[in-house]
């Protein structure tokens, strides 16, 4: 980092992020004009990682811009080993972020400053848990990515038999997991005699508060069911549906913001829109979101369906196919003539008709919204982020629409082939040869049916825990055989041009 604060730019040095710099900050970088010392934590998020900081923070951070919520600043955490180098970087630079947003017309900066600290990571959480048990913290919100629920993803309830929920059961007071730590904390709050916290999920799930709700319920029944009992009467869980494309970051983006003449070693990188739609159900209070263009409504479901299917899903049928086919990016992958003709006929053929409109947006026309996102040049979102944790993302986005296409018995050519798309990238080459790195925390196993898949395409379906009864639905069964061996004989970009021309699906 030092040797970037020698580098001139554009005949300046750069400027270290930090507190006493923000003055010194490069003109048009937007920054913090309210007194960051003044401000008092009334929220503390579990997993900062890119995206709460370009979106939950900045809207925080735009009602602090307004002269209002100087009482509800972040607190940030975690609670794997990891998380510490996280912490490292942004103490070090006050935990201030430069949001980098990348509009093909034009880019831009903004330093946000509503994290006002970082908890240490430690072995039991102690830190969080007491953290989250002072009165003034009245939100504790969370991404901890769609995998991080400890559901089955078959049928989507609790997992009780998780060797980390087996250990917080077992010592309720060291937990290791994020709702070991917030039942925790309600218990300190309880004893207290304080009043409990919103517990806020802020992940791409359908149901996110409802999901949070069953996996906090669920284990507190299970070490301290009068503790259960009191959270289950007291306590609020949100629904709300979060919407905005933000890469990883990496050299690339911490150049991007040294361009800028920003020394940060967290930026954050985010395309030219933001979506945030919330259940307006908090027990302790909350920002004035909606002042800075958030949605509240108590009616989420429709928007979550909507975007779940459409941009989740469709990052699925895009991300597979685009590992094989060595297409580093998701624009990229857009910019491929046959994977943007799959793109658009999976999304309209087989994804909007099982999504209902929402006010001032048509599912069709929510794909064309979609299409014009995905393929922003200036959005580096790599095809191996989008299909990371696949065990997560198809059973969460992709097969809830296949059961729905079934049931109507709609069309479901598409769907299986991005099923088979899947199960061939799982086996772990691309179609240059060139090896596909464990992408998946059970990519062991994946790999694993992938290879059987290659002569028997049953044994990918008997994934139970992915599948389920949908395995046996011969619609789908047979489209997924034929379409994965199609793809091991003829390869990738022939398979998807057979189904985009509409041919006749190919026989075993």
């Amino acid at each position: 980092m030092a040797e970037l604060m020698d580098k001139d730019v554009m005949g300046q040095k750069p400027v270290k992020l930090a507190n006493a710099t923000l003055a010194d900050l490069p003109e048009g970088v937007r920054r913090p004009h309210y007194d960051r010392s003044a401000l008092t934590a009334g929220i503390v998020h579990i997993g900062l990682g890119n995206f709460h900081r370009a979106h939950q923070a900045w809207y925080l951070h735009r009602l602090m811009q307004n002269g209002s919520a100087l009482d509800w600043a972040i607190i940030g955490a975690g609670v794997r080993s990891y998380d510490a180098a996280m912490r490292d970087r942004l103490l070090a630079q006050d935990c201030l972020t430069t949001l980098i947003e990348l509009d093909p017309a034009a880019t831009s900066a903004e330093v946000i400053g509503s994290m006002i600290d970082y908890l240490p990571i430690e072995d039991g959480n102690g830190p969080l848990i007491n953290a989250m048990a002072a009165r003034e913290i009245r939100i504790v919100a969370m991404t901890v990515t769609e995998g991080g629920y400890f559901t089955d993803p078959g049928t989507g309830a609790f997992n009780v038999s998780h060797p980390d929920i087996q250990h917080d059961v077992e010592h309720p007071g060291t937990p290791r997991t994020v709702f070991g730590a917030i039942i925790a904390a309600l218990k300190l709050r309880r004893d207290s005699g304080h009043v409990p916290f919103t517990v806020q999920s802020c992940d791409n799930l359908q149901g996110n508060g409802n999901t949070t709700r069953q996996t906090v319920l669920g284990l507190a029944k299970l070490s301290d069911p009068g503790l259960a009992e009191w959270i289950d009467r007291n306590c609020t869980f949100p629904n709300s549906m979060v919407d905005c494309i933000v890469p990883a970051t990496g050299p690339k983006e911490i150049a991007a913001a040294l361009q800028l003449g920003i020394v940060d070693a967290a930026p954050v990188t985010h395309e030219n829109y933001r979506q945030w739609v919330i259940e307006d159900n908090f027990c302790a209070g909350r920002p004035d979101w909606d002042q800075v263009g958030a949605i509240f409504t108590n009616d989420v479901h429709d928007f979550e369906t909507m975007k779940i299917r459409i941009l989740n899903a469709g990052h699925q049928v895009l991300a597979n196919a685009g590992e094989l086919l060595s297409v580093e990016t998701i624009a990229g992958c857009m910019a491929h003539p046959a994977l943007l003709a799959f793109f658009r006929k999976v999304e309209r053929e087989e994804i909007a008709p099982y999504v209902k409109p929402v006010p001032g947006m048509a599912p069709t026309d929510y794909v064309d919204l979609i299409e014009t996102r995905f393929s922003n040049p200036e959005i580096h979102d790599t095809t191996r982020r989008v299909a990371f944790d696949g065990s997560s993302r198809h059973t969460g986005f992709v097969l809830p629409i296949l059961r729905d296409a079934l049931d109507a018995g709609g069309p479901v050519d598409g769907l299986s082939l991005v099923e088979a798309l899947w199960a061939r990238m799982c086996a772990g080459t691309r179609e240059d040869g060139s090896a596909i790195e464990p992408n998946d925390p059970q990519w062991a196993s994946l790999a694993k049916a992938a290879q059987s898949a290659r002569n028997d395409p049953q044994a990918w379906l008997a994934q139970n825990r992915i599948y389920g009864d949908i395995a046996g639905d011969p619609r789908f069964s047979e489209a997924f055989g034929s379409w994965l061996d199609y793809i091991w004989r003829n390869g990738t970009e022939a398979a998807i041009t057979a189904y985009t021309r509409q041919v006749e699906k190919p026989a075993n």
